[in-house]
């Protein structure tokens, strides 16, 4: 009878605890519901502006060379926000990365007019201006496979780096470089981002040399998710 009565005076407690655990629990999670909720509105508020800043980078690059893109053999991508030049081997005899005088004569009028709007309007919104190099698979076909990768890859650095470097100094460049120098790098890329049609490589259009720019909104996005703890195994 006593150990009947021990056990009978013993449960309320556990209950209680157990109850009281509970809403602990509970309320843990509904603190971190709210709190996954409000990183959520704050990523989906940079994506809004995000993507309103890319409309307006693309709507501003667009009007000012919309009238020379085409005898530049050029084009932009508003969902990259790139503009490529198409046909870098007229730009660089084959196998150089020496810049041919056409292809100065377009950086000379291109690039001061691009670096002035992103200085200007959108200093603050830009994390990197890419200046990337792609070449082909057909340079050096017959080599190895990794040794033509590898030896486009090394014409394909070169060639951004001495796009990079043409670009950058420019007279008109000088009060823009500790920007460019914070911003701008030369990415060379080999053959890895060809360009496919109908399962085969279109290799004009896999040669080409681009400038990509690299908002802030990525970067942001990845600050919140870091100091909420949200990463891929939550």
């Amino acid at each position: 009878m006593a150990k009947k009565y021990h056990e009978d005076h013993f449960s309320p407690r556990v209950a209680d605890l157990m109850s009281a655990l509970t809403l602990i629990f509970l309320f843990i999670s509904v603190v971190y519901m709210l709190q996954v909720n409000k990183e959520k509105e704050r990523i989906e508020m940079i994506a809004k502006d995000f993507k309103n800043t890319k409309y307006e980078i693309y709507t501003d690059l667009n009007e000012e060379f919309k009238d020379d893109l085409k005898k530049w053999n050029a084009y932009i991508d508003k969902d990259t926000l790139s503009i490529t030049f198409k046909e870098p081997d007229v730009f660089f005899d084959v196998g150089s990365s020496n810049i041919n005088q056409k292809f100065k004569d377009i950086l000379d009028d291109f690039f001061p007019r691009y670096v002035e709007i992103l200085f200007t309007k959108y200093n603050n919104e830009i994390e990197e201006i890419r200046i990337e190099g792609h070449t082909s698979s057909e340079w050096n076909r017959n080599d190895d496979g990794l040794q033509a990768y590898f030896k486009n890859m090394t014409l394909s650095q070169e060639r951004s780096k001495s796009v990079l470097e043409y670009c950058m100094l420019l007279n008109k460049m000088k009060p823009y470089r500790d920007f460019l120098i914070s911003k701008a790098t030369a990415n060379g890329l080999s053959y890895s981002h060809r360009v496919m049609e109908d399962g085969k490589e279109n290799f004009s259009k896999s040669r080409r040399v681009e400038f990509k720019i690299k908002t802030t909104a990525e970067a942001h996005i990845n600050d919140i998710l870091e100091a909420g703890g949200f990463n891929e195994t939550n």
